[in-house]
This record gives structure tokens, C-alpha cells and sequence, in this order.
């Protein structure tokens, strides 16, 4: 039974967070802790469960044509790259003050997401824009057990990139940076195969279910409410994990 609740509990989160283009395990990984799992078991899983969600909603984009790969490659091998090194730096430092800041810039990025008006017309050639972005992104997914969508998408959409090709892009190029740190904590820690398992599953079919709602039902600027609002409540459960 609480396998079947784990399992309505990634549905729900995963098809909500897959449609602003972001990973769902920042607010994944303190529901299943609040639910009995361990922390670190539960950074691991939220891990795979950004892998799974954004694998199933970049692998409809990629046969939709949607994402130029050779673009985002530099993306891939920095994220990749760096991760383990967040995993390390993870087991070695103490994370409080990050994840403050971290807070606190995500309520900067939703406020500026909202006010920002200008129409996207930038879009990904720059080999060391990506570079850049694939460090950032990789060494926080395993420093905090994050995708890193939550930092990269607003300040794309702030400096001009379209909105929904944002959310598009950044969907394929998470999933390379989450799996290389979700494997790092493998040896970390002992992993619950079958807990994992049953939130691979829903993570998937709720990216699928996301990434079909963000492509065919919403406009680029209901596509960027809805980024600012899911970073507003990433916020808010980040600061409520930090005080409770």
C-alpha cells in the first residue's frame, strides 16, 4: 500500500513540475522524507525520478524535432562532468547555507519571470553558454539532489530565450546530469530497488503527461506563470524544510 502511494505521490508531482520544464525531486525529496524515507535515500530516488520524468519527455521532443542535440552536447558533457563532484561536496560540507541561498534565489528568479516582458528571441549557439550552464546545473544536482532546471530556465527566459522552447530544451538536458549523480549516491548509499522502481515508473509517465500538457495546451506566457509559480512553492518547501 505505501508503494501505491508513493506511486500517486510521483504521478501528481512529476506531471506538474515536467510541464514548466523542471525536475520534480525539490519537492519530491522532502515529501518522501516527511513520508519515513531516509534523506539520503531520498535524494537518490529524487534523483532517478528527474532522470525518468525528463528522459520520457526528451525523447518526445527529440522525435518531434524540437531540440537541435548537437546545441546542447557542450550542455551534456559539463553536467555529467561535474555532478559526481556535487555528490562528493554533498558528503563533505554542510548544505544549510546553501540551500538558504539557493531559496532565496528562487524567489528572486519567479519575481523576475513574472515581471519580465520582453518576447524570447535568443536562441542556444553559444558552445560556452552551455558549458557554463552544464557545470552549474551538474554540480548542483548532486550537491542538493536537484535537476538545476529551477536555476537555468528563469535566467534564460529573463535575458530573452522563448519561454516554452526553454522549458523544451532545458527537459532534454536534465536528465544527463541527474542520472550521472543518481549513480554516484548508488555508492554512497544502500538504494531500495523497488521503491525505486514503483517512482521510476510514475516519474516517466508523468513526464509524458506534463510535457504533452506544456506542448499542446498552454501559451508561452501561461507556460512562464507557471514556471514562476512552481518556483515560488520550490521555495517556500525549501524554506520550511530549513526551519522545521
Amino acid at each position: 500500500m505505501e508503494y501505491l502511494i508513493y506511486f500517486g505521490i510521483t504521478l501528481v508531482i512529476s506531471t506538474l513540475f515536467s510541464i514548466g520544464g523542471t525536475g520534480s525531486s525539490v519537492a519530491l525529496i522532502p515529501i518522501l522524507s516527511f513520508l519515513g524515507v531516509g534523506f539520503d535515500l531520498a535524494k537518490a530516488v529524487g534523483l532517478f525520478a528527474n532522470t525518468a520524468s525528463t528522459l520520457g519527455a526528451s525523447i518526445m521532443n527529440v522525435l518531434r524535432k524540437s531540440i537541435d542535440v548537437k546545441q546542447v552536447l557542450p550542455f551534456v558533457f559539463m553536467s555529467v562532468a561535474c555532478a559526481p563532484l556535487g555528490a562528493y561536496s554533498a558528503t563533505q560540507m554542510d548544505t544549510y547555507y546553501v540551500k538558504c541561498a539557493f531559496a532565496l534565489f528562487l524567489f528572486f528568479s519567479a519575481t523576475m519571470m513574472l515581471r519580465q516582458k520582453k518576447k524570447g528571441a535568443v536562441t542556444y549557439t553559444k558552445a560556452w553558454v552551455m558549458l557554463v550552464m552544464g557545470a552549474i546545473v551538474g554540480f548542483l544536482a548532486g550537491l542538493l539532489g536537484i535537476g538545476g532546471g529551477a536555476i537555468i530556465i528563469p535566467l534564460l527566459i529573463y535575458l530573452g530565450y522563448d519561454a516554452k522552447q526553454t522549458a523544451i530544451t532545458v527537459s532534454f538536458m536534465i536528465p544527463f546530469s541527474t542520472l550521472s549523480a543518481f549513480l554516484t549516491y548508488v555508492y554512497l548509499i544502500e538504494i531500495d530497488w523497488i521503491l525505486l522502481g514503483v517512482v521510476a515508473v510514475a516519474a516517466a509517465l508523468g513526464g509524458v503527461i506534463g510535457n504533452h500538457i506544456m506542448i499542446f495546451k498552454l501559451s508561452v506566457e501561461q507556460t512562464r506563470k507557471f514556471i514562476a509559480l512552481s518556483l515560488y512553492a520550490i521555495g517556500i518547501k525549501m524554506i520550511w524544510s530549513l526551519i522545521s
